[in-house]
């Protein structure tokens, strides 16, 4: 009780020392709003790149204004390290580092691991651990608990506070960013709950929800991951089956979209791609077998998801098929590489596996993204085309839209292009579709 009472009153007077471990998508929003909100903050990143460029001012993630991450590098509230000797410093430590999966779908929790490591080799009495990495339920408890008791030497819910509350980055969302986006709170033991809660409320915007423990925090974004990754599942087999019976699967969205109750509009498209949706489902059906079960419907819906890529490819050799071509020696322009509208974010990218699809098949392909002039799959890197014009289109026998950058003139893609395959339906309000199919 003691020192909860201490730090509810250091964190009112913003007496507290923030520390953000790993500088990506999620810390880097994160440690700028701790800034903001009056509390001198310690980014710590392991590439020195990232360090460097944290503290030139130089900002390098969409969703941070740039203007902010400088002022507060220059007014001394945020700097980065990559000595982690500096934790020593820090009251509040987010862990924000990658969880992604292994090439056999299995949790790669080694960054999350190496971080608790670092983390109670300089953790101190009265500090406060929270992880935000999307994970597995259990993690907290069963991973990072005893790694930071054992390297530390404290007692948790004694000496230091831990909890769970999970990121809800969501990149190139206009309305909700990290500052606005209500969090969920989960401590081990409800004085840490209570601390860790009233941190973020001094922060954010949004609402905090205090939860019963890390392992209902962390299945309560599983589970939002999963909804959308089952529910685009079955738009995308939606598309499949609407595409054999010759019905626009685009126009039964809408039309079901009517309904005021019951129902929630999600779309089909190349795939699914991002740093969340695509990996988190499969943290669970991991977890799971532990318990002696078998998550059919989320496998089944990753299978359906892993698949469209294939399926988008093979649709383009049908396509050029009924205009007298082949796939194979066809030039074929990819629009888009991005995993999501307006964003240069590329991870787990449809489009990309659609690329690789359509060479494999020996089609001669470019593509072209306002937001990603380059990207590096499977090592090599690969340069996107400079320009997008009437000119180049005359260039390509087929012309596939993977992601709907608002960015892109759709009428002159239409006028200028040969054919259009649209699996994102970006091209919906061209006045003349004729040469255009959708997924």
């Amino acid at each position: 009780m003691e020192l909860k009472q201490e730090l509810l009153g250091r964190i009112a007077h913003r007496q507290i020392v923030v520390g953000v471990v790993g500088l990506g998508y999620v810390g880097l929003p994160l440690a700028v709003e701790k800034a903001k909100a009056g509390f001198r903050t310690i980014g710590f990143d392991v590439q020195r790149d990232k360090v460097e460029l944290v503290n030139q001012g130089e900002n390098y993630i969409g969703d941070v204004v740039d203007s902010d991450l400088r002022e507060l590098v220059q007014q001394g509230m945020l700097h980065a390290t990559d000595d982690f000797s500096q934790v020593a410093q820090a009251d509040f430590i987010a862990i924000c580092v990658p969880t992604p999966l292994d090439d056999h779908q299995q949790p790669d929790i080694s960054y999350v691991e190496n971080s608790a490591k670092e983390v109670a080799r300089h953790l101190r009495r009265g500090a406060i651990v929270v992880l935000e990495s999307t994970t597995y339920p259990g993690t907290t408890e069963e991973l990072l608990l005893p790694i930071l008791e054992e390297g530390s030497g404290l007692t948790c819910g004694r000496d230091f506070y831990l909890g769970f509350s999970p990121e809800r980055v969501d990149p190139g969302n206009r309305q909700y960013k990290t500052k606005n986006t209500p969090k969920v709170v989960g401590g081990v033991g409800w004085d840490a709950t209570e601390v860790i809660a009233a941190m973020y409320r001094m922060v954010l915007e949004g609402d905090v929800l205090e939860v019963s423990s890390p392992r209902v925090a962390e299945m309560e974004k599983i589970l939002e991951n999963t909804y959308r990754n089952i529910n685009i599942g079955l738009a995308n087999e939606m598309a499949v089956i609407c595409d054999r019976m010759k019905i626009d699967v685009w126009e039964v969205i809408e039309a079901a979209s009517t309904k005021p109750y019951g129902f929630q509009a999600f779309y089909p498209g190349p795939g699914l791609g991002g740093h969340c949706i695509p990996l988190d489902p499969y943290y669970l059906t991991w977890k799971a077998r532990e318990y002696d079960y078998h998550t059919k419907l989320i496998e089944t819906a990753g299978e359906i998801n892993r698949a469209m890529p294939q399926y988008v490819a093979e649709r383009c050799s049908r396509i050029l098929n009924r205009r007298g071509q082949t796939l194979s020696g066809a030039r074929v322009l990819v629009l888009g590489v991005a995993y999501k509208q307006d964003i240069g974010d590329y991870r787990e990218s449809p489009a990309i596996k659609v690329i690789e699809q359509l060479s494999e098949m020996r089609a001669q392909v470019a593509y072209y993204d306002p937001h990603v002039p380059k990207y590096t799959a499977k090592g090599q890197v690969r340069y996107g085309l400079e320009r997008l014009d009437a000119e180049t289109l005359g260039e390509f026998d087929l012309v596939v839209i993977c992601c709907a950058h608002s960015a892109v003139d759709y009428e002159m893609v239409a006028a200028n292009a040969a054919f259009v395959f649209d699996t994102r339906n970006a091209a919906a309000k061209v006045a003349d579709r004729s040469n255009i199919e959708r997924l």
